[in-house]
């Protein structure tokens, strides 16, 4: 690690307009982020706060060190962890509370800053100005952080410990004592970190690693002294601190023996398989973090020998799991279309929960139930980061992209400051931002406001406006529907299936053999999205299947009784009385007016735009909306195009088709360049 380079953060001269407003507003958002986390605990009762440390409180709210740390598994931390609590004992619960949280919240600041201060050199000015208050955002923002300021574990501390005896120059060019000495006290508090001995062992910092082990064993042995009885339950009857906490199988603990203990491996076979997968871990993941360590990336080596250590770690709860988010800073992939990729990756795994980054489904559910260890081991054993040498590690592959093109209209206003990238986007990026965006969009759905008064009185608004325009066909449609069998079954197929299936089907196609087109489209149907579910918000609309007293029958879950509106299996998934407008409109025009933009033969085109009249005698068919709220989702696609339009122009030559991976020799298509 004598190779780190320091960044720098200092306030460079010179800085624009635009650089000192995102500036302002991401540290704005930092202080946000840590006020409101403050504030969420220290609005907890107090024996809701620190739950962790509830050993330590006594009667009257007053900690007390009489008995043993491990009469419950609720203490999980080391005995040199509860030794450095002892100062705390005369604190009153309160003022310990606050003490706490707040310096809690100094931890996770500095612990950002340090690790902004250590990305690799050299680093242009905007992000050395930036990569403070993005740091502060990630770890206020991270799950383990959020679950520290709850718990009061000391686990930041090795963290932070750690980050200063391997990161900053000055302590890896010097005689390694200090930093020894920070990683053994790091070390004292979450053994696993004695990994890091090994690393600076491997990359000559034989001084460094000796202090490290020293003063390992010096803390360990002082607390044997101090409280024998406890360093006795740790060490030897729990196995340095293996059977404490919640149950090893369980998903808090995610570890390889974690992982082995659900997927049903017991007795002898699962301790021997699990020490050959941490061995054969250990070993990869030291050997990459020393070469990158060696290469001149200190902060990136850190992150693998950390991800290591959760791995082959016997337990690792999501307190100490932070390791896994310095794992953002490695860069993967020589274009510019890939490297947002892996570290979006990390900051979604580290910050939402599991039924957020996977769809609840029995294929799916394991990825997301075990998705830290995965980035874990990603991080440490297989993802490919760049060397400092290697081709693209400052100056990644451009995008070629389409300069804004003039409307056709010279009177309707256009920004065209937008350049539309033509090259294929990556795919784990748009898979990752897809299912994002659809949990957004389930999530405020879901918590748009539902009283079932309001939604009723809308909803006899709706009809009394189509009795007034003469368009008030749902009912006499719906009983048609309802009487004919055949009609009745394919109908609610129609609306259960297809809704997901043509507009997935579709942006399949597109990003496989239109990437220009579909970068458009999907931008449009994004901006319509969250526009309806404004929509959604403001106007909660009960269906007509749930209009007491109209008739109105419901084909797909048969009579019900509204005096007991919760029914069906659909209300446990989204909100009933988000109708307007109404998406299933909204998503099949936009399916009709992309397969209008690049079918080649008319009759695709006019077939493609019979699928929202389609569309809208099913929905209306099915009694789940009104005629109206067919109107709201066609303004809001319209609208969505509208705004993609004003942003990047028309955009013709974005219509045809790009390569994925254009060569040298291929050439670019008229007014189109690469970005930089």
């Amino acid at each position: 690690m004598a190779n780190a380079q320091r960044g720098g953060l200092g306030s460079p001269p010179g800085a624009g307009a635009g650089t000192g407003l995102a500036l302002g507003v991401l540290w704005l958002l930092a202080g946000l982020l840590a006020v409101r986390q403050t504030a969420a605990v220290l609005r907890l009762p107090p024996e809701r706060r620190f739950t962790d440390l509830g050993r330590w409180i006594g009667h009257n709210g007053v900690l007390h060190v009489r008995g043993s740390l491990y009469d419950t598994d609720r203490f999980t931390g080391t005995p040199f962890a509860g030794l450095v609590l002892k100062p705390l004992t005369k604190a009153a619960e309160e003022s310990l509370g606050i003490f706490w949280t707040f310096g809690t919240l100094l931890l996770v600041v500095a612990l950002a800053l340090v690790a902004a201060r250590s990305l690799p050199g050299p680093v242009p000015r905007r992000t050395a100005l930036l990569a403070a208050p993005v740091a502060v955002i990630l770890t206020v923002a991270s799950l383990p952080v959020r679950n520290t300021f709850t718990l009061g574990q000391t686990s930041i501390l090795p963290v932070l410990l750690v980050l200063l005896g391997c990161c900053p120059p000055r302590l890896a060019q010097g005689s390694g004592r200090t930093s020894g000495l920070l990683v053994g006290v790091a070390a004292a508090l979450q053994p696993t970190v004695l990994l890091f001995a090994l690393l600076l062992w491997l990359t000559g910092r034989r001084r460094a690693a000796a202090a490290a082990g020293v003063t390992f064993v010096a803390c360990s042995a002082l607390t044997w002294v101090v409280m024998p009885d406890d360093s006795w339950t740790y060490w030897i009857h729990h196995i340095a601190g293996a059977g404490l906490g919640h149950a090893p199988g369980g998903l808090a603990n995610q570890s390889l023996h974690g992982l082995l203990l659900r997927l049903g491996l017991h007795g002898p076979a699962e301790p021997v398989l699990y020490g050959l997968l941490a061995a054969a871990v250990a070993v990869l993941g030291l050997r990459r973090a020393a070469r990158y360590a060696l290469d001149g990336q200190a902060l990136l080596a850190t992150a693998v020998a950390s991800c290591t250590a959760v791995a082959v770690s016997p337990t690792a709860w999501q307190h100490q799991q932070l390791w896994i988010l310095l794992a953002v800073v490695g860069r993967v992939g020589k274009r510019r279309a890939d490297r947002l990729a892996w570290p979006v990756l990390v900051v979604l795994v580290m910050t939402l929960t599991s039924t957020a980054l996977m769809p609840d489904n029995p294929f799916l559910r394991p990825l997301g139930n075990n998705a830290p260890l995965l980035a874990a081991l990603l991080a440490a054993c297989a993802v490919p980061f760049l060397l400092r040498t290697a081709e693209g590690w400052e100056r990644p592959l451009p995008t070629p992209v389409t300069e804004p093109q003039r409307g056709r209209f010279a009177w309707v206003p256009l920004f065209r400051f937008w350049k539309r990238p033509l090259s294929r986007s990556n795919v784990l990026l748009e898979l990752m931002l897809l299912r994002l965006g659809y949990w957004v969009y389930s999530y405020i759905r879901g918590q748009a406001p539902g009283e079932r008064s309001l939604a009723e009185a809308h909803g006899r608004q709706i009809l009394g406006i189509e009795e007034f325009l003469h368009i008030d066909v749902e009912h006499g449609f719906n009983h048609f529907v309802a009487g004919v069998g055949w009609l009745t079954d394919g109908m609610n197929y129609y609306y259960g299936t297809f809704h997901f299936l043509v507009p997935v089907s579709l942006l399949v196609y597109l990003y496989v053999r239109r990437p220009g087109t579909y970068r458009w489209a999907r931008t449009a149907l994004s901006l319509a999205t969250l526009i309806a579910l404004a929509g959604f918000w403001a106007y909660p609309l009960a269906p007509p299947r749930l209009m007491p007293g109209l008739g109105f029958v419901d084909t797909a879950n048969g009579p019900q009784d509204l005096d007991h509106p919760d029914f069906g299996a659909l209300t446990e998934l989204s909100n009933q009385y988000a109708a307007m407008p109404s998406l299933h409109i909204g998503w099949s025009l936009w399916c009709g007016v992309v397969i209008a933009a690049v079918a080649p033969k008319a009759w695709m085109k006019c077939l493609g735009m019979l699928y929202p009249l389609l569309t809208l005698s099913v929905i209306v068919g099915t009694a789940n909306h009104y005629v109206l709220d067919a109107v709201g989702g066609a303004l809001v696609v319209l609208f969505g195009f509208a705004v993609q339009y004003a942003l990047s122009g028309p955009g013709r030559q974005a219509f045809g088709k790009v390569p994925a991976a254009r060569s040298e020799s291929d050439p670019l298509p008229a007014g189109v360049r690469l970005s930089r």
